[in-house]
């Protein structure tokens, strides 16, 4: 049992997945410093200097007026936080982006490698015993 955990451990894919996850994570957090840090800074100058990621609307409760979204959950309102949800579709959105174009790379990587014209490994053994056998022949 121990042996065969060591083996499907030790099999290329599973370390592979396990090498995606962590890129994946790191990724992710670089996705969502672009979106927070530099995304979200000029969606807010078209909204007229809002943070687009504190827009809500108050379902039922008591907020006060220009409350932050983290303010009015600790209110204990119930609120609509749709800036949060357009956040997380605009990082989905450039996260399947950035995969495409890697996995575009990639293919077109394979492909070019695919196409690449086969090195000439010159004779078979075969053909050079056969010149071999042809010269002595020729020479008796």
């Amino acid at each position: 049992m121990v042996q065969e955990f060591k083996d499907f451990i030790a099999k290329g894919n599973v370390m592979d997945m396990a090498v995606g996850i962590i890129i994946g994570a790191a990724f992710t957090a670089i996705v969502a410093s672009l979106v927070g840090d530099l995304i979200n800074p000029i969606i807010g100058l078209f909204m007229g200097g809002v943070d687009f990621t504190n827009q809500y609307a108050v379902l039922s409760g008591d907020v006060p007026a220009g409350a932050s979204l983290e303010a009015a959950r600790e209110t204990g309102a119930s609120v609509f936080a749709y800036g949060s949800f357009i956040m997380a579709i605009i990082n989905f959105l450039i996260i399947a982006w950035v995969v495409f174009m890697l996995v575009k790379m990639v293919n077109k990587a394979k492909k070019a490698e695919e196409e690449a014209p086969a090195e000439d490994p010159g004779p078979s053994e075969l053909d050079i015993l056969k010149e071999i056998r042809d010269s002595l022949q020729k020479s008796a």
